[in-house]
C-alpha cells in the first residue's frame, strides 16, 4: 500500500476548479434551489392548515402527504443519482422542476384524498430531482473534488427559501386562495427550470476532473466502513433535520415560552443556518470536509445540551435556536462535500443516491416519531433523546475523520 501527501488545507493548494463551474452557474443553481425549496419542500408549512380546513381532513392526514413525498424521494434516490452520473444534471433537474410543477397543479384541483396523495407523490419525485442532492451530484459531475466550494455557495440561496416563500405564500393564499397560490407556485417552477440551462450539456461535462483524491492520500476502492459511517452520519443528520423542523416551535413552547416568543426565537434558527453557511463559504472551504463535519455534529450536540441546561432563560433558548441552526446549515454542506473525498466522483450520484435512500425514508417517519416522543416522554425527555442522537452522530463523524487522518509519505 502506498502513502500519499495530506490533503491541501488552503485555497492556494486546492485542486483547480473546473472551468464549467463559473459564477453564472452557481447563481443559476442557487436561484433554482431557492425556488425549488420554497415551492415544494416548504409548501406544507404554508398551505397545510387551509387545505385541511377546506377539505375537512385532519392535520395528520394533510402532513401525511409530505411524508409520502419523502418516501418517494427515497425510492427514487438511487435511480436519480445514476441518471445524473450518466447524463449530467441539466435534464434531470429541469425534469424535477416540471414534475414538481405538475404536482402543484394537481393539488390545485384536489377533490379527494387519492388526488391529494398523487400530487404529493409527484412533488416527492420532483424534489429528489431538483433539490440539493441532485445539485450536488450535478456539480460533482462537472468539477469533481473541486466542486466543494460551489456546493457551499448554492446552499446560501436555498437557506433563504423559507424566509422568502413563507411570507410570499401567505400573501398569495390571502389574495388567491391556496389553490390559486399553488398555481402560481407551479408557474414559478416552470420558470425556474430554465435556470438549469446554465448547466453544461453532458458532452461538455465529459472533460471535467472526475476522480477525487482520497482523504488519507491513498488510492483505493471505497471501503465498506466509509460507506457505512457516511450513511450513518447522513441518516442521523437528515432525520434530526426533518423531525426537529416539524416540532421546533413546540419544543420551545415546552421550555416555557409563549407561542409568540417561540416563533420569534425560531427565527434565530434561520439566522444560525445562514451564518454557518456563510462561514463555510468564506473560510470553512479551506478545511477537509470530513474533519469539518465534526463542527456541525458538535454544534447540534451543544445546542441540545444548552436547551436542557438553560432553555428556560432567554439567552439559553436563543443559543439553542442559533446553535441548532448553525449545525444544521453546515451539516447540509458537509453531507454533499464528504463524498468528494470518500468516493470516486464519477460515481457520486449512484453511491450517494443509494446511501441516502434509507435517510429519505426514515426522515418521512421522523415527524411522527418525534410527536410520539413528545407525548410519551415530554419535552425534556425528547430533548434528551435528541442529545443522545447527536452524540451518536458526533461519534460516527469522529470515527470517519479518524479513518482519514492524513499520513506522511
Amino acid at each position: 500500500m502506498t502513502h500519499g501527501k495530506p490533503l491541501p488545507t488552503s485555497p492556494a493548494m486546492q485542486p483547480p476548479g473546473d472551468s464549467s463551474i463559473g459564477a453564472t452557474l452557481v447563481v443559476c443553481l442557487g436561484l433554482s434551489q431557492l425556488v425549488a425549496w420554497g415551492t415544494m419542500h416548504y409548501l406544507i408549512a404554508v398551505f397545510g392548515r387551509p387545505i385541511g380546513q377546506e377539505m375537512g381532513w385532519s392535520a395528520a392526514f394533510v402532513q401525511g402527504g409530505f411524508s409520502l413525498a419523502l418516501v418517494v424521494m427515497g425510492s427514487a434516490s438511487a435511480l436519480a443519482g445514476r441518471w445524473i452520473d450518466a447524463q449530467g444534471g441539466r435534464a434531470a433537474m429541469m425534469t424535477g422542476c416540471w414534475i414538481g410543477a405538475a404536482g402543484c397543479a394537481l393539488l390545485t384541483t384536489t377533490t379527494g384524498a387519492a388526488q391529494y396523495l398523487a400530487g404529493w407523490a409527484l412533488l416527492g419525485l420532483g424534489m429528489r430531482l431538483a433539490l440539493y442532492d441532485a445539485a450536488f451530484a450535478a456539480l460533482a459531475h462537472l468539477g469533481g473534488a473541486a466542486s466543494k466550494r460551489a456546493m457551499s455557495q448554492i446552499t446560501l440561496f436555498g437557506g433563504l427559501a423559507s424566509t422568502v416563500f413563507w411570507p410570499l405564500g401567505q400573501a398569495l393564499a390571502q389574495a388567491l386562495g391556496w389553490r390559486g397560490a399553488l398555481g402560481v407556485y407551479a408557474l414559478f417552477l416552470l420558470l425556474a427550470s430554465s435556470l438549469h440551462l446554465a448547466i453544461p450539456a453532458a458532452r461538455a461535462a465529459a472533460h471535467a476532473p472526475r476522480h477525487a483524491a482520497p482523504a488519507n492520500g491513498r488510492t483505493m476502492a471505497p471501503a465498506r466502513a466509509d460507506t457505512l459511517l457516511y450513511g450513518l452520519v447522513a441518516v442521523l443528520a437528515m432525520v434530526m433535520q426533518t423531525g426537529i423542523s416539524a416540532h421546533f416551535i413546540e419544543l420551545l413552547r415546552g421550555l416555557g415560552w409563549s407561542a409568540s416568543v417561540a416563533v420569534t426565537l425560531s427565527a434565530l434558527l434561520g439566522i444560525g443556518q445562514f451564518t454557518g453557511r456563510v462561514w463555510v463559504v468564506a473560510w470553512g472551504h479551506r478545511y477537509n470536509a470530513i474533519r469539518l463535519n465534526l463542527l456541525p455534529s458538535a454544534l447540534l450536540a451543544g445546542g441540545y445540551a444548552v436547551s436542557l441546561a438553560a432553555g428556560t432563560t432567554l439567552h439559553g433558548a436563543a443559543a439553542f435556536a442559533f446553535l441548532y441552526g448553525a449545525g444544521n446549515g453546515i451539516a447540509t454542506i458537509t453531507r454533499g462535500a464528504m463524498p468528494l473525498l470518500l468516493f470516486d466522483t464519477a460515481s457520486y450520484g449512484r453511491i450517494v443516491g443509494a446511501v441516502l435512500k434509507p435517510a429519505f425514508v426514515l426522515s418521512a417517519a421522523a415527524p411522527v416519531a418525534l410527536a410520539l416522543a413528545l407525548d410519551g416522554w415530554g419535552h425534556a425527555g425528547t430533548l434528551w433523546l435528541m442529545l443522545a442522537t447527536s452524540l451518536v452522530l458526533l461519534a460516527a463523524s469522529a470515527a470517519l475523520a479518524r479513518r482519514h487522518t492524513p499520513r506522511r509519505g
